[in-house]
Formats: structure tokens, sequence, C-alpha cells
């Protein structure tokens, strides 16, 4: 008869590597009409999607002023203003420098659905030189970086 067919197995390895990665997006901070007769205050969310389980870091640019001084300007006018990290206007958001804090978390996946959101609390105090400036629109552009 004819002769049984002959076989031969192997197995091969199946891998993926899932490195770190993070994308770090942000919403506009609008205070509103300053009046001169009281504070305003106003947030901003940092959105954050990173590698589950990796450590990441928040900064915040100066902007126009320093963190002890933010500046929001229009022309060669200003308004003071600054951005905290939580609701009680303590520490300052800034790269950890010259008084300021960071911000930091660690990743809960890259799927929309589990970003992570950093409040900005932003606060532009009553102060006499807010009360000297001239009518407009005064803008400041932050810069948000993700160290992970």
């Amino acid at each position: 008869g004819a002769a049984d067919a002959a076989t031969d197995t192997t197995t091969f390895t199946v891998t993926a590597t899932v490195g770190a990665n993070c994308f770090v997006s942000a919403t506009d901070l609008d205070f509103g009409s300053y009046t001169g007769v009281a504070a305003l205050t106003s947030t901003a969310d940092v959105n954050v999607r990173c590698t589950d389980d990796w450590p990441y870091t928040l900064t915040l640019s100066t902007g126009n002023g320093t963190y002890g001084q933010r500046l929001l300007s229009n022309g060669t006018g200003t308004l003071e203003y600054n951005l905290f990290s939580e609701a009680t206007y303590t520490n300052i958001w800034g790269d950890g420098t010259d008084g300021s804090t960071t911000v930091g978390g660690a990743g809960e996946g890259l799927s929309a659905a589990n970003e992570v959101t950093h409040r900005v609390y932003g606060e532009l105090p009553n102060s006499v030189a807010n009360q000297d400036a001239a009518a407009g629109t005064y803008t400041d552009s932050i810069t948000v970086t993700i160290t992970y």
C-alpha cells in the first residue's frame, strides 16, 4: 500500500510591545467681562490620554508674565491674573520653578473613554492695576507640556 504521509511540527511566538505614549489637549479659559468691581474666576480643562499606568507630569508656561504674575495683554495694556491647580487658588500651576507647582498623574489608557481631566483654576483679581486697565480684549497664550 501507499506509505503514510510524514508530518513535522514547529511553534512560533507572537509578541507585541506597547510603548509609553501620551496625548494632551486643553479647553480655553474665558474670564468674561471684568467691570472693575469684583474678582473673576474661571476654569479650563487639560485632558490627558496616556498608556495605562504610565506616570506623567503636566506643566504650564508663564505666558506673557511670570509665575508670580501672569498677564493678559492688549497692546501695551495688561490685566493681572494667575492659574492654579486647585479651587482654593493656593498653588500656582507652572513648571515647578519660582514657587510654582506641577500636576501629575498616571495614564488610564489611550482610548477616549479613559481620558483623565485636570482642571485649571483661573483667577483675575480686582487689583488696582486691573481697575486702571483700558477697555479692550486682553489675551494670553499658555503652553501645556506633558512629560512622560
